[in-house]
């Protein structure tokens, strides 16, 4: 069986989770057009969980891949926080707010989230991937004994050997390109930047599970070059960042239209985990501030969160998490079954050319 027969789709194509930004709609809009939809539920809990499924499936009865993290659970140090918090002070000083008192873990691990596993086993969507690393094989197995399709992201040799020894399914190849969180089992370990194109290659050739490219990859020319490079299947999320039914804020989408979409960085002062984001006045005051000052994932989302709604309570767009890749500057404002229309024929045009 390949990859799509077992994904139940028709199009190479996978809508990236993106927490807080694709939406029940976008999914089912994803899926219904032949490709793969999918929700980010890392921030929220197993009843928010829940709701999202049952929100898709209201839309639509076709696959679903359902997207959790699995970070290693924080560990708090109150001097560090309370250090960050003064650090951040003079901005939300400048929006008439205070920091917030203290700072926690606002996002529970599905390391070991038993109530977010049993949603997913009640809920048993189509797919079932993971970010940050890998669940435990007591958990991986019990979605598969429920006929789950897994996929895990890994952003380098070494993460996509375990991924394939875990016995999942098939793996992300997450490119450097990528927008939003790094998908890096070990934030704190050295990079290696691998781009999207050269990790896929590598890891056709080294594996033996089906391959999905992930990172810059924006149009049907871009999916064609993935497949002929040997993966099986690409995935898109920046490119669905200007649908209209994204989250995307309005500040976010005017950013992501504007010049920032030519100068993406890599910050971890916003969430604690390094990803790439659009240039704004968060990754400003980040510069130069070494990753040992900034509080772990995601007790530092938590300030990042309330500096953000302090700033967007004065009309201030520039301290959100506005999340996007290389491909910025192609990202196209069109609903979201549209796109994927419009994806399908640039795939089937590119592939024609010799």
């Amino acid at each position: 069986m390949t990859l799509l027969e077992s994904l139940g789709i028709n199009l190479p194509i996978i809508q990236a989770p993106m927490a807080g930004v694709s939406t029940p709609a976008m999914a089912a809009a994803v899926s219904n057009a032949g490709a793969l939809g999918s929700i980010g539920v890392g921030a929220t809990d197993a009843d928010g969980a829940r709701r999202m499924i049952a929100a898709v499936r209201e839309r639509s009865q076709r696959s679903l891949n359902v997207n959790v993290f699995c970070h290693q659970p924080a560990t708090a140090d109150p001097a560090l926080e309370a250090a960050w918090l003064d650090t951040l002070r003079p901005h939300f000083e400048r929006f008439g707010a205070k920091p917030p008192p203290g700072l926690s873990e606002i996002y529970r691990s599905f390391m070991v989230d038993d109530a977010m596993l049993s949603a997913l086993l009640e809920s048993q969507p189509q797919v079932v991937s993971f970010h940050f690393g890998l669940p435990s094989a007591e958990r991986m197995r019990a979605l598969r004994e429920r006929g789950m399709v897994l996929l895990a992201c890994a952003t380098n040799i070494a993460e996509a050997r375990a991924v394939e020894k875990a016995g999942v399914n098939a793996v992300v190849a997450q490119g450097y390109e990528a927008g939003g969180h790094r998908g890096v089992f070990d934030p704190d370990a050295e990079d290696d930047c691998l781009g999207t194109m050269a990790l896929t290659r590598v890891l056709v050739r080294q594996l033996k599970i089906p391959v999905i490219a992930a990172g810059g990859i924006m149009d049907g020319a871009g999916i064609a070059a993935a497949l002929r490079l040997g993966a099986s299947a690409a995935q898109l999320g920046t490119a669905f960042i200007a649908c209209a039914e994204s989250d995307a804020d309005a500040g976010y989408r005017e950013t992501l239209a504007g010049e920032a979409a030519n100068h993406t960085v890599v910050t971890r002062v916003i969430s604690g985990r390094p990803a790439r984001c659009l240039p704004n006045r968060f990754t400003i005051l980040g510069t130069g501030i070494p990753p040992r000052q900034v509080p772990s994932y995601p007790i530092a989302y938590a300030a990042a969160k309330a500096l953000n709604a302090a700033a967007k309570s004065a009309h201030e767009p520039g301290y959100g998490a506005q999340w996007a890749g290389q491909g910025a500057p192609l990202a196209r404002a069109l609903p979201t079954a549209e796109l994927v229309a419009v994806l399908a024929e640039e795939l089937t045009a590119a592939l024609r050319v010799n």
